[in-house]
């Protein structure tokens, strides 16, 4: 069967409303004049990875739930304008919301609308195969219509992905996700034992690599038996906001998977691309180009053998 789709993205388009604030954690006060501004813009975690994956040259196509609301004509905007394939289901609930408190630093803490979801909410059966059967990879968000699509998911042959971003390891929510994924990304953030918590993501699930991303510290990936160190990459502008980076380094290590690099080689194009994100405002959408990555990748290795 023809693939015609490198990776179909499930689930996590959405809305984000940027407050910039003078200190995270915000201390309580009656009010805040805030600079630059306060503005809503399409992009959640799907979005991003889309975007990063369709701009390194990726066949991509994303499907999810959107609500046939304000918020919806925003991402419906942003896929159309960049040139995204998209295919929506209607969200009764009306489209996934978010407002993230930003820090001079770059930090963010993010508020998500859980309203915006339904029980019963679920992506179409026959619609997750029939893209899946044409996609030689699928990337799945962790939200709660995408736990109801891995099983055809995984009957369809694809390969999967899945960042499980701020797990405790401990969270049963998250363990379908985690175990049912040949590549799993997750965030250091919440825990105690990351090589413990990577280590079981191999030993009961079916992951060939697990990578923790830890920020400014870089990246753990566990791939082989072997539990390495991926430096951080420094940008080569100001960091500015910290939104997308996670996403932007899970399109950049796919990319290198798609493309028959090696793991750490993967890794390496993901450090790239995360480090860009965080050059980016977190009032837009954007994400490294494949010219723009190979060349930081070129510089880089010409730089360590220089040294």
């Amino acid at each position: 069967m023809s693939r015609d789709i490198d990776v179909l993205v499930l689930g996590g388009a959405g809305v984000d409303t940027i407050v910039h604030v003078p200190e995270l954690p915000l201390p309580y006060a009656d009010s805040y004049m805030i600079r630059p501004g306060i503005e809503t813009r399409a992009g959640q975690t799907g979005d991003f990875v889309a975007l990063g994956l369709h701009e390194l040259g990726l066949r991509t196509h994303h499907l999810d739930l959107l609500g046939d609301d304000p918020e919806g004509d925003l991402v419906r905007a942003l896929h159309r304008e960049r040139g995204i394939p998209l295919t929506e289901v209607p969200q009764r609930a009306g489209t996934k919301r978010a407002v993230n408190l930003v820090g001079p630093d770059g930090r963010r803490l993010s508020l998500y609308d859980d309203s915006r979801s339904h029980e019963g909410d679920r992506l179409p059966e026959k619609t997750v195969r029939d893209l899946a059967a044409a996609s030689r990879h699928a990337h799945v968000s962790i939200t709660h219509p995408c736990a109801f699509a891995l099983q055809a998911l995984r009957e369809s042959g694809v390969t999967l992905s899945t960042d499980l971003h701020n797990w405790d390891g401990e969270n049963p929510y998250h363990e379908p996700f985690a175990y049912a994924a040949d590549v799993v990304f997750v965030s250091t953030t919440a825990l105690s034992d990351p090589e413990r918590t990577m280590r079981r993501i191999v030993e009961r699930g079916r992951a060939e690599a697990v990578v923790a991303m830890a920020g400014a510290e870089g990246a753990y990936l566990l791939a082989d038996g072997e539990l390495t160190h991926v430096p951080p990459v420094p940008p080569r502008t100001p960091v500015v906001d910290s939104n997308g980076a996670g996403d932007s380094f899970a399109a950049g290590f796919l990319f290198g998977r798609l493309t028959g690099e090696p793991v750490r080689r993967c890794a390496l194009y993901g450090a790239i691309a995360g480090a860009y994100a965080c050059t980016v405002p977190a009032t837009r959408a954007d994400a490294i180009g494949r010219d723009e990555l190979l060349a930081r990748v070129d510089e880089l290795e010409e730089k360590t053998v220089r040294h």
